[in-house]
């Protein structure tokens, strides 16, 4: 008798709790009680982008990122020759001033180059935020050094 490897995990116990009994049908049920219900499908209203939408989307992704490391950068040299090292000050209150800053300087520059802060989510906003965060640390930290 040759040797057989058994896999007791793969096959279902008769007795195991979590087997699917079929349903009793009672032979009371009255066929034409039951109406067929149809669910409606769902459309997607999924707007399809012409080549110019998709390239301007692409451009003001760029501006956008490209004014956030700016903005960034700027508030890490500004907070270097402000505070120095930054010890008689506590840092969140730092991060908080230049995030809050930052909000409102993007609100005036991003008009100005015809870019629609109205079609900004929050997405976008944090998106831009984490860039100016990312740059202002990192310029204040090799300032440091």
């Amino acid at each position: 008798m040759p040797f057989r490897r058994v896999y007791s995990l793969s096959k279902q116990n008769p007795k195991s709790k979590y087997r699917k009994e079929p349903a009793k049908v009672t032979g009371r049920a009255a066929e034409g009680s039951v109406a067929k219900v149809e669910t409606p499908e769902k459309k997607s209203f999924i707007k399809e982008r012409t080549p110019e939408e998709k390239q301007k989307e692409h451009r003001d992704g760029i501006i956008k990122t490209i004014v956030a490391a700016v903005l960034g950068t700027i508030a890490g040299v500004i907070c270097f020759r402000l505070y120095g090292t930054g010890e008689d000050r506590q840092w969140y209150a730092i991060l908080m001033i230049v995030i809050g800053l930052t909000y409102f300087i993007q609100k005036f520059i991003y008009p100005q180059i015809n870019i629609d802060i109205k079609e900004f989510k929050f997405k976008d906003w944090f998106y831009v935020e984490f860039i100016i965060l990312d740059f202002f640390l990192v310029t204040w930290t090799l300032l440091l050094n």
